[in-house]
């Protein structure tokens, strides 16, 4: 059975908190959609942490956590995330697993994020041209 936790707003609802308390009935835990504008805010031994890209449930030794095709990820963000969590979570990249992305790095490369997304954080720009690619526009 799949459990799925869908926010019906933009953000700002909670979900990552809602994520981290579920977490221990679940041994999966996946982000599918969405990019690193977003900010889940946890506090983690009494210490706050801000994740955009990493699933809420990387600190839960039990689970895996995917980041999934459908997930913007912006490298120089995911990097400093990782980078900062991993003294609280050493063993995370045990635990992490990241889908395939490599339009979105070419995408970088040839500078097609920055016009459709103002906090140029890629993930408007991503879905448009993903959209120009299928064919809808």
């Amino acid at each position: 059975m799949v459990d799925v936790l869908l926010g019906l707003q933009w953000g700002d609802e909670g979900k990552g908190k809602i994520v981290d308390y579920l977490a221990n009935d679940y041994s999966i835990i996946a982000r599918f959609q969405g990019g690193p504008n977003a900010g889940h805010t946890l506090y983690v031994e009494g210490q706050k942490v801000v994740l955009h890209t990493i699933p809420s449930g990387i600190f839960h030794a039990h689970c895996l956590n995917l980041i999934g095709n459908g997930v913007v990820i912006d490298p120089v963000t995911l990097k400093a995330e990782i980078e900062k969590i991993k003294p609280l979570c050493p063993d995370m990249m045990e635990r992490l697993f990241v889908g395939i992305f490599k339009t979105v790095l070419d995408r970088m490369k040839k500078g097609h994020f920055q016009v459709f997304y103002p906090k140029n954080r890629l993930v408007g720009g991503h879905f448009y041209q993903g959209i120009i690619q299928l064919g809808f526009v």
